[in-house]
């Protein structure tokens, strides 16, 4: 269903930078006109003398759009006072007031259901509209655009960590149109996140899938080879199953070299690494909000061509091996194993289907779940001839960049995605496009259909199609 979104007729300065020019017969107004602020001291204990509650914190806040009563919260106790302050009522419209970023301040999620144990956790902001003044489903929309939490952005102050004051919360502008221009904005984009959250669970859908086809490539061929009429033998090795029968089991200590260069005090010309999901990649690039150590004496050198394990807790972690295309530093944490660069990817893809599939946990030992270092070096694992070994590697190769390809759209898509939503909130928010009309138009749905959270809109989404997103949102498909 496409809607020609249209400008209101006559506009006005708003003069707020962030908001630029409003319709002529919508209002400006602060935070502190249309709403009551609750800034919550209750922290995570729990004391003798308390009453259990249930904390809505942070985390949930910033992982979610919608604050609602079957989400697992903290438990935690409170006082009377405290209870009857800050427990959440719907309509409420909670911000966090502290981070470790700057743009992570003055993220907005509406209250949508309550109970008399949910209250609001330290390093938030309660906001409770006036009665008649503003809808909290609107406030919660006015915070998500752009033009408000820009003001938010610039009023935070820190080094290592930003916050809010009181004051600097209170005095945030906000565009204030007409009450009924205010339920016809909410229901609009309450529609548009349905048919967005669909668009979202298909795309998911689809890079799960081909996350699980690369899984089930990798362990075939690493396995079983190309060949479906070869004939297999006895691995000898309880989580490896079969083989084929002309496949050497070779123990890793043939293959692998354990070694621990570590560097020491001269860390400005290495690379700090990071082992992810997506392997070995630079740390500023994984997260450029982290904190760097401040001393690199327990560091390990780490060359393009390394492998890289993590043989303890490997259940805590997202990826137990990766192969290292880089030059740089890696904690000990890790472990450094060298490996003739004939073998290195047949060892690298080997461990990859291993750990995809969980299969090393024969291998664990002790509550923590570790693989120690002879344990892993004494196992084995299958080396095909070097011909077969070739064309196996260059298949799975092959097979990994058409799934790559088309998980690189998957996820392109999915910023486009989120461009399109933040832009669509911030043109209709500031009425830079006028939805009254197709507002009054839109369909009644089922109330069982809600709107997802941020978990959805900011993972693996989806948007159709490769339009750009230029100018204000004049054409809107929804």
């Amino acid at each position: 269903m496409t809607y020609e979104l249209k400008p209101y007729p006559i506009y006005k300065d708003s003069g707020v930078p962030w908001l630029g020019k409003l319709p002529e017969h919508w209002h400006l107004r602060r935070l502190r006109n249309v709403t009551e602020m609750r800034v919550s001291n209750v922290d995570k204990h729990s004391k003798e003398d308390e009453q259990p509650v249930r904390l809505c914190n942070y985390v949930d806040v910033y992982k979610n759009d919608r604050i609602r009563c079957r989400m697992p919260f903290m438990r935690a106790t409170a006082g009377s006072a405290e209870i009857s302050r800050f427990r959440l009522q719907k309509g409420d419209v909670l911000i966090t007031k502290d981070s470790e970023a700057w743009n992570d301040i003055g993220v907005p999620a509406l209250v949508e259901e309550s109970a008399d144990d949910l209250i609001c956790g330290y390093h938030l902001a309660l906001l409770r509209p006036f009665a008649n003044g503003i809808l909290g489903d609107y406030l919660f929309r006015a915070l998500q655009s752009t033009g408000v939490a820009y003001q938010f952005h610039v009023e935070a102050n820190g080094v290592t960590r930003y916050g809010l004051s009181h004051s600097a919360i209170k005095s945030i502008w906000l565009p204030f149109p007409p009450l009924p221009e205010q339920a016809a904005i909410v229901r609009f984009l309450d529609f548009a996140d349905r048919r967005i959250g669909r668009y979202i669970r298909a795309k998911q859908k689809l890079i799960k899938l081909l996350e699980e086809e690369k899984q089930v490539v990798i362990h075939r061929a690493v396995t079983c080879g190309l060949n479906p009429n070869v004939n297999f033998k006895p691995s000898g090795v309880e989580w490896l199953g079969e083989v084929p029968e002309h496949w050497e089991m070779v123990p890793n200590r043939a293959l692998l070299r354990l070694e621990k260069r570590l560097v020491g005090k001269a860390s400005g010309d290495y690379l700090l690494l990071s082992l992810t999901k997506r392997g070995v990649i630079p740390r500023d690039m994984e997260n450029p909000e982290g904190k760097f150590p401040t001393s690199f004496d327990t560091y390990q050198e780490i060359n393009s061509g390394d492998l890289v394990f993590c043989l303890f807790d490997i259940d805590e972690t997202p990826r137990a091996v990766g192969l290292s295309k880089l030059h740089g530093m890696i904690t000990s944490a890790y472990t450094r194993l060298s490996c003739d660069p004939s073998v290195v990817d047949w060892v690298h893809f080997f461990y990859l289907a291993m750990d995809n599939g969980k299969r090393l946990k024969p291998l664990y030992t002790g509550l923590r779940k570790v693989i120690t270092k002879s344990v892993f070096l004494s196992a084995k694992m299958p080396l095909p001839p070097v011909s077969e070994r070739g064309s196996i590697l260059a298949y799975v190769e092959a097979s990994n960049v058409t799934a790559e390809a088309a998980i690189d759209r998957a996820r392109r898509e999915i910023d486009l995605l989120r461009e399109y939503r933040t832009r669509l909130i911030a043109d209709i928010v500031t009425g830079k496009v006028d939805i009254r009309e197709a507002s009054a138009t839109l369909p009644d749905e089922l109330e069982a259909e809600t709107l997802e959270g941020k978990d959805v809109l900011q993972e693996e989404e989806e948007v159709s199609g490769d339009d750009e997103v230029e100018g204000s949102v004049e054409e809107v498909e929804i």
